[in-house]
């Protein structure tokens, strides 16, 4: 699976670019067996980045459409990573940040009651909004502290209404936006959850019932695990000493899919997680620096990537944007400083 990748590539309404359009035809024809977009915000105030694709209005639908017939062409399945910023909303692009608790953000207070319940709301219609593009299903955003995983978090939610509190109530917010997709687009439509159980005061032991309740209930499709290293080790707690990937891949998980991202460059890092309890593999910075990485894998069992950071000159010439490109020199190590 291709994980989502931010890109910054759309225009500044969340319309989808020729860039976008150039980039996901080029994922097409690369052999993923579902390839996620880039977040995509289901409010205008959610947005986090500059150029975010977008999902919010129904002007964003034929940009959308040919972003899924593209897929489709290729053979692949198709979904949108739906996202909302929460706290971390950018004023300067026209966000609103979305507190779950006061002292957040300054001068700005958490979101009421009714205000959490537009937001899934939002989340819903933008699952509605996908569907009629016909992408094969959504992935839902609950990682990194946005707004899903900021409410799961005890140490970013101090709410007292029915979305904070008990564990329960921390993790209505997610479970209500899958029931309300499910309910909305039916059995056939994919539900994936992108999870990432480290920073923002996120409890391993809390994610992991959570999860296992999901997974009981068959709620989604599939779970995106994201970790930063899908090789490390719990560092504290009663799952010390553990892989985090085990954490989750021991919980029965009936019809529920389980994958992970996080430093995967190689044939033999994607066949080791196999084996160790995934069903599927994402690949992020892995397909950026070779868009066919699963048709290279498939050719190569010993095949690697290239070694990090790259020109700016390699990856122009492998296709990307100029403003994908840009987005990537500011990533850590990626895009080598001064190349051109």
């Amino acid at each position: 699976m291709l994980a989502p990748l931010t890109n910054q590539q759309s225009e500044f309404d969340g319309t989808a670019s020729e860039y976008d359009q150039t980039w996901i035809r080029q994922l097409a024809q690369s052999g993923y067996g579902l390839i996620q977009t880039c977040a995509t915000t289901v409010e205008a105030g959610g947005i986090a980045f500059a150029r975010q694709l977008g999902i919010h209005k129904d002007d964003h639908l034929p940009g959308l459409k040919m972003m899924a017939s593209a897929i489709r062409q290729g053979g692949g399945l198709s979904a949108v990573q739906l996202h909302h910023a929460g706290h971390r909303a950018n004023p300067h692009l026209g966000g609103i940040p979305a507190p779950a608790s006061n002292g957040v953000v300054d001068g700005v207070t958490a979101i009421t009651t009714e205000e959490v319940e537009t937001i899934r709301d939002s989340f819903i219609k933008a699952a509605k909004r996908a569907q009629l593009a016909g992408f094969d299903g959504v992935a839902v955003h609950g990682a990194f502290g946005w707004i899903l995983s900021e409410f799961m978090s005890p140490y970013l939610n101090n709410r007292k209404d029915k979305y904070g509190g008990s564990l329960e109530n921390r993790a209505r917010f997610t479970i209500e936006v899958i029931e309300g997709i499910r309910k909305a687009c039916g059995p056939d439509f994919q539900i994936g959850w992108r999870l990432s159980i480290e920073r923002y005061g996120l409890r391993l032991e809390e994610l992991r019932e959570v999860t296992s309740e999901i997974f009981d209930r068959e709620m989604i499709d599939y779970l995106d695990l994201a970790l930063w290293d899908s090789a490390q080790l719990v560092q504290e707690g009663s799952f010390r000493g553990k892989s985090m990937l085990s954490v989750f891949t021991e919980l029965p998980r009936k019809g529920v899919r389980l994958g992970t991202a996080g430093k995967i460059m190689s044939a033999q890092r994607a066949g080791e997680l196999l084996d160790e309890g995934c069903d599927f593999v994402l690949i992020a910075r892995a397909g950026i620096l070779q868009r066919d990485f699963p048709l290279q894998v498939k050719a190569n069992p010993n095949y690697d990537s290239p070694k990090l950071p790259v020109t700016a000159g390699y990856l122009r010439q492998g296709g990307l944007s100029e403003r994908f490109i840009n987005h990537l020199r500011g990533w850590q190590t990626f895009v080598a400083p001064g190349s051109l």
